[in-house]
């Protein structure tokens, strides 16, 4: 049986929220968010509610913010830079019959002693001395160059004073190495077939050039509109007066916590490891996030107040063409997969192209299921709702970031420009125009005539 103090506590989950409802109703009082709740007294029941009501914002002169957007240049050096990054993925490594360089690929018996301790012991590793390698210690990589295959080798390494395992710190290491294969890399040469390897429909090294310079404005574009939304958001929070109650500021620091932790869950760890592998007090930690949820909160108020002040809204029609174009897209992409192989088929690729074909068309019945699926999801009403939340979002940024640029002034200029030069085309109409007077129409003659007829 649940004792009496379970029973009233069960009873005041329901009791208290119930009350306070009622007396928010009572008081004309529009909570912001859920109330924070402290029950003094069971007996008789008492509590005391902390409501957060309606932030105030005032954005100021926001729409004097102005905020450079940086210029995208892809330079050749940095078209150059990918193409050797490609051309090493795609290089090979050769048995030489050399003595061992720094670059080269070595494969190592490696023993390591330290105080009759041993520290190091790997068998047929593979190695690559170079000078900024430090590994299994610094100064190690430097005494394999030189040596050929088959070649052993003993020599004392000293670890430095400043190593930051402090075990091994000023401490000599012997080891013993013996080589068994140096091997160098061959680089592809870099002409058209090496790039008609890298993928279908690269035909020769230029198109493969333009492929990268397209991939790499493509992103420097990305990070340079990200950063002038970014510079943008500052912006409008550095102008605006921002008046929120705390407990808001200490709902949005519990959100980025539990965001924190569902992070270290996926990555194998919980919070209580984590702050003990950095050396913090759960204290520590929510007072370095501080920062960041005022500033998460305050970013949200600022764009919540700019999209009511601007008037923006996202209409059902809105929300139906987003919901067609990715539905288009994922047709679109199916559809490029079967022309490739429909391609393929009749260029007569013999088996495996007729294999694909089949495939493709045994698959349609799956593919139009997929879309169906994807048709029903995208219609739900949830979906509709997040789809409906995230184009606000961005119609408000870009409402932003027009401001910032000076877009929106340029835009009234010029409607401003087109005005007047209608208007001044309406009044050289009306000048060229002439102007009947009384005496010259032909209502008033006609009645001017009567008249003197009638004299």
């Amino acid at each position: 049986m649940m004792g009496r103090t379970a029973l009233l506590q069960e009873a005041l989950e329901f009791m208290v929220p119930e009350t306070l409802d009622k007396v928010l109703q009572d008081e004309d009082v529009s909570a912001f968010a859920e109330p924070s709740i402290e029950v003094t007294e069971l007996e008789p029941v008492s509590f005391t509610a902390t409501v957060p009501l309606e932030p105030t914002v005032d954005l100021g002169d926001y729409r004097e913010i102005r905020v450079e957007s940086e210029p995208v240049e892809v330079t050749e050096e940095a078209v150059d830079e990918v193409l050797d990054r490609v051309r090493n993925e795609q290089a090979v490594w050769e048995p030489v019959e050399r003595a061992a360089e720094y670059g080269d690929r070595l494969n190592l018996n490696v023993l390591g002693i330290l105080d009759e301790e041993t520290v190091v012991e790997d068998e047929d590793v593979e190695y690559i001395p170079a000078e900024e390698n430090v590994l299994p210690f610094p100064g190690f990589a430097p005494n394999l160059v030189g040596l050929s295959e088959e070649d052993e080798s003993e020599f004392t390494v000293t670890v430095p004073e400043d190593y930051p395992r402090e075990q091994y710190a000023g401490k000599d290491i012997e080891f013993k190495v013996l080589v068994l294969s140096v091997k160098e890399k061959s680089l592809p040469e870099l002409d058209d077939e090496f790039a008609r390897s890298i993928g279908d429909g690269i035909d020769d090294l230029e198109t493969l050039r333009t492929n990268i310079r397209d991939s790499l404005t493509a992103q420097a574009e990305s990070t340079a509109r990200n950063d002038l939304e970014q510079k943008s958001l500052d912006a409008l929070r550095d102008v605006a007066v921002v008046n929120a109650s705390s407990i808001l500021y200490e709902r949005e620091l519990e959100a980025m916590q539990a965001d924190r932790e569902r992070m270290l869950r996926q990555q194998g760890l919980d919070l209580p490891t984590y702050l003990r592998f950095m050396g913090k007090s759960p204290d520590e930690f929510l007072d370095g996030m501080r920062p960041d949820a005022e500033r998460r909160l305050v970013s949200g108020l600022v764009m919540r107040k700019l999209a009511e002040v601007e008037e923006i809204e996202i209409t059902d029609e809105d929300v139906q063409a987003e919901t067609d174009r990715l539905l288009e897209l994922s047709a679109g992409e199916q559809a490029q997969e079967v022309d490739e192989a429909e391609e393929g088929y009749l260029e007569g690729e013999a088996d495996e192209a007729e294999e694909g074909h089949l495939e493709d068309k045994a698959d349609d019945e799956e593919e139009g299921s997929h879309l169906d699926s994807l048709r029903e999801f995208l219609g739900s009403a949830s979906t509709r709702d997040n789809i409906r939340s995230r184009l606000h979002s961005q119609r408000v940024m870009d409402r932003l970031t027009d401001i910032a640029q000076g877009k929106l002034d340029e835009d009234v200029a010029a409607q401003a420009s087109a005005s007047g030069a209608e208007e001044d085309q309406v009044a050289e109409s009306d000048a060229a125009e002439p102007v009947e007077t009384p005496e010259e129409s032909d209502g008033n003659a006609t009645a001017g005539d009567q008249a003197e007829e009638q004299a």
